[in-house]
């Protein structure tokens, strides 16, 4: 069983040292150390005795991968991919034929896939070419990588060695995940169908909505390029929002004057109908079900939007909705503290400038307001955050960062700039 998370790139002098590190925890009697060795070679070993080949294996095991020499042959193959390194990748190929076909970096759980598939999220064309003169045959799934990945030139090769297929089903998920524009754009004029044959919705709308990626300007990208495509959007205000079309918000606004206090349902932000799933799914940070199109540009980073709200007169302060067990009536505030663009840039730790949570403030927004909350984390998150159902009553913003049981998602330069302004817990 995988109990540790192998890196795109896996570093060999580092695995070294964590072999070294393991094995001198281990005979030191270091518990947690013995555990992971003993659960992962199945075997009782004494601490004295532990020699660093068992805690090697152990590691590559603990790893995902069959063994310590594995290991070390994804290392090489995978740094001589990066470096496109032709001679290397053709040697170790001609000397271990099977690793055209096993995942490029002994983990076959990875979805970089082989290392035809594995150079394809790289754009290493001339790497490609002499895998599949070697004898690989995962062009498909290399296909799927490199417009996921937004490389267009490769992906145009890659559809050329297949002879030139209309792609399949599916083709458009990953670069919907990834809100890879050129890479969904491409799928759709080499032929990608946005409906089966019998009108069925195959367009990954959902994808789109519910990504852990947050990029406001490619997701309206892509949802006017599945419009275009042949995709039926509803015309709600949600959806307006969804695609960036303040133009629309502003017809819809003309309809209903209400529209600034109105709140939304879950199923009304994550139409059924384009495939979004329930709450736990759609959306990992705030909860958004129940809220107004301002919590939505929060969660979103919708900042043209949200400024354009509340210069009609959006109050800074609405409330989402309260369930029937008491949960709600949050202020969108509290999404700057805790939401999915955060998570990213925490993620790959990028510097955070907290402009919506200024933008808020500066008109106007309580620091001090309280609701209660209850968050669960999608089960994808499970290998480093608590996934189990939390409950958060009558707090502030300020305390919803604080007391959040998943700090990837919590903005502290928001939390910061929250206390310079008078907020507390």
């Amino acid at each position: 069983m995988s109990a540790r998370h192998l890196p795109v790139r896996p570093n060999l002098e580092q695995l070294r040292h964590q072999a070294k590190d393991l094995l001198r925890q281990a005979r030191r009697s270091d518990q947690a150390a013995l555990a992971e060795i003993t659960a992962q070679l199945s075997e009782t070993l004494e601490p004295g005795a532990i020699k660093l080949s068992q805690v090697q294996h152990a590691l590559a095991r603990s790893y995902g991968v069959a063994s310590w020499p594995r290991l070390v042959l994804a290392c090489r193959l995978t740094d001589a991919i990066w470096e496109d390194d032709v001679d290397a990748i053709c040697q170790l190929v001609a000397k271990h034929p099977q690793l055209v076909h096993e995942m490029a970096n002994g983990n076959e759980r990875s979805n970089w896939g082989p290392p035809l598939s594995y150079a394809a999220n790289l754009g290493r064309d001339r790497v490609i070419r002499a895998l599949a003169e070697r004898g690989a045959t995962d062009l498909e799934h290399a296909l799927d990588r490199a417009s996921l990945q937004g490389k267009i030139d490769t992906a145009r090769m890659l559809h050329r060695m297949m002879g030139e297929p209309r792609p399949r089903a599916g083709c458009l998920n990953g670069p919907a995940y990834t809100l890879n524009v050129p890479g969904i754009e491409l799928m759709l004029e080499l032929g990608a169908q946005v409906h089966d044959e019998d009108g069925r919705l195959l367009a990954p709308v959902d994808v789109v909505l519910e990504t852990d990626s947050r990029t406001p300007v490619a997701k309206h990208q892509i949802l006017e390029a599945f419009f275009r495509a042949g995709v039926e959007l509803p015309d709600t205000p949600t959806m307006a929002l969804h695609r960036g079309r303040i133009d629309l918000l502003e017809e819809h606004l003309r309809r209903d004057p209400a529209l600034l206090t109105r709140t939304f349902t879950h199923e009304e932000i994550y139409p059924p109908a384009l495939g979004c799933h329930d709450e736990v799914l759609a959306t990992q940070g705030t909860p958004l079900a129940g809220t107004t199109l301002l919590h939505m540009c929060v969660d979103y980073d919708e900042q043209e939007i949200a400024r354009w709200l509340i210069a009609r007169g959006m109050p800074v302060d609405a409330k989402a909705a309260v369930d029937a067990d008491g949960f709600g009536g949050h202020t969108s505030l509290f999404g700057t503290v805790v939401s999915q663009p955060n998570f990213w840039m925490n993620y790959q730790n990028r510097p955070q400038v907290p402009k919506l949570t200024q933008l808020l403030l500066d008109h106007g927004a309580d620091p001090n307001v309280r609701a209660s909350l209850r968050k669960q984390l999608h089960t994808g998150y499970a290998r480093e955050y608590d996934t189990s159902p939390h409950e958060y009553r009558a707090i502030t913003p300020l305390a919803w960062g604080e007391q959040f049981h998943a700090k990837v998602f919590v903005s502290q330069p928001a939390l910061q700039l929250i206390r310079e302004r008078g907020g507390h817990d």
